[in-house]
């Protein structure tokens, strides 16, 4: 049902969709029965459909004359208004129908940086690939960032690290993978733990001054726990940046880094990656949303691209 201003009395009443359908075709065929043929509905039923618009708008619409339709002035006033109406629900319902089919719409993605080079890119194109219409908008930031643009729905989904910083009931987590960590240096410079060493323990980054990421990095706040727990302080040759500023200043022989795996293996060239020793290290990648709110259909559907990896 639409509303709609009454061509007679000033007031606004109820009047059905359908009828003004017919009353438009009706007026573009000047025919009841063509009429009735262009939108596949008897006869009979189209002219009572246009008499009980007529009683509801409180005016006579056409002018019935034998073998001769007209409108009336009240008829070609409400003419363009039902067209509009009707271009609009088509337009609406056109819409509705490409976001259902994922042909439009838009994703709001936020990652932490390491995961924006590391897991991020093959599974962005393989979405792009199938669904090129849809626009992804990527949020990059620090977990505890992410958490707060989420709770704000700024975002639709995001993948963050667990634990939470904040664990909050207002969201729903489900846990993505495992990732190893290890440990990047300069092919050029001395390799970490000794010449040799196909793994290197957390013991010996005592000795290999670290490049360390931003405050409020996940990757910075696992490492530097880890060495604590290993009954040290570890020694930073350069700290601030970001993951690429930070696989730049190692490369460049500065120092050594903890990284994802993921991250180790596409950065390429100019680095070498060694294992950490068992136990290792390891962070939980999950992904988020909000709990009160179903993320939009196309959310959904990278949601399952990610989970079935």
């Amino acid at each position: 049902m639409v509303r709609l201003d009454s061509i007679a009395g000033g007031y606004r009443r109820r009047v059905q969709f359908q009828q003004l359908q017919y009353f438009v075709a009706v007026a573009e065929t000047r025919h009841f029965t063509r009429a009735a043929e262009t939108v596949h509905v008897a006869q009979p039923s189209l002219s009572q459909q246009i008499r009980a618009l007529e009683r509801e708008l409180g005016a006579d619409l056409f002018l019935r004359a034998r073998g001769n339709i007209t409108l009336t002035d009240a008829g070609e006033a409400l003419l363009p208004l039902a067209r509009r109406i009707l271009a609009d629900a088509d337009t609406a319902r056109h819409e509705v129908q490409e976001l259902v089919q994922l042909r439009s719409g838009r994703i709001r993605m936020g990652a932490t940086p390491s995961l924006c080079t590391g897991l991020l890119p093959d599974v962005l194109r393989a979405f792009h690939d199938r669904y090129p219409g849809i626009r992804l908008m990527i949020e990059e930031g620090g977990s505890h960032d992410l958490v707060r643009l989420l709770a704000r729905g700024a975002l639709d989904l995001a993948l963050v690290v667990l634990p939470l910083p904040t664990p909050s009931p207002a969201l729903t987590t489900v846990e993505l993978l495992r990732e190893d960590l290890v440990v990047v240096s300069s092919p050029e410079g001395p390799a970490p733990g000794g010449p040799g060493r196909r793994t290197v323990r957390v013991a010996d980054l005592e000795s290999a001054p670290l490049v360390m990421f931003r405050h409020g990095y996940d990757l910075r706040e696992l490492t530097v726990a880890a060495c604590r727990a290993e009954g040290f302080e570890p020694d930073f040759a350069v700290e601030g940046g970001e993951m690429d500023a930070v696989l730049g200043f190692v490369r460049a022989g500065l120092g050594v880094a903890v990284v994802p795996r993921m991250v180790a293996t596409r950065a390429g060239r100019g680095l070498r990656v060694t294992p950490l020793a068992r136990p290792g290290l390891h962070r939980t990648i999950a992904l988020a949303h909000r709990s009160d709110v179903a993320p939009p259909r196309a959310a959904r559907e990278l949601q399952r691209m990610l989970l079935e990896r």
